[in-house]
């Protein structure tokens, strides 16, 4: 077994973090933070984060940007919520979102954002085994329907 599969299977959450190349998210989050903050709390994304805050499964996207910030597996998804800032800031995000029931994902994200979204939440569902902050995003926004091509990339 090679150190990095004995790594994920022995589910050390610091050792799992560090298996991936994760500093780019934090590296782009850091300045913007605040930024996305107001945008979600306000219901209208306006600038350019969706990548490195909501990504996506790898496969999806095909702009540098999707590329550079795509989740290359279930693993990583799942390191990506045991780091200690990426995953905290996930779960804030997808609260902010989740409370604002008023607005159509259409409305907070626009087109395509709105489905890097369903694609996000699909992805973050699946590795947590339903984490209720997904699902319920699942559920408000997209019907409790999960995005196919995320799944068959899974």
């Amino acid at each position: 077994m090679s150190l990095k599969i004995r790594r994920l299977s022995g589910r050390n959450d610091s050792m799992m973090a560090e298996s991936f190349t994760l500093e780019r998210f934090v590296m782009a989050q850091d300045p913007l933070w605040g930024r996305v903050l107001s945008e979600l709390q306000a219901g209208s994304k306006r600038t350019h984060w969706m990548w490195f805050v909501f990504p996506q499964i790898q496969g999806l996207g095909y702009s540098d940007m999707a590329r550079r910030y795509a989740i290359a597996s279930g693993e990583e998804a799942r390191a990506y919520l045991n780091h200690s800032i990426l995953g905290s800031r996930l779960r804030e995000a997808t609260v902010i979102v989740n409370s604002l029931e008023n607005f159509s994902v259409e409305q907070i994200f626009g087109y395509p954002d709105n489905l890097k979204f369903h694609s996000s939440m699909t992805l973050f569902a699946q590795v947590t085994d339903g984490d209720d902050i997904f699902t319920r995003a699942l559920d408000i926004y997209f019907q409790g329907k999960q995005d196919n091509a995320t799944l068959m990339r899974l």
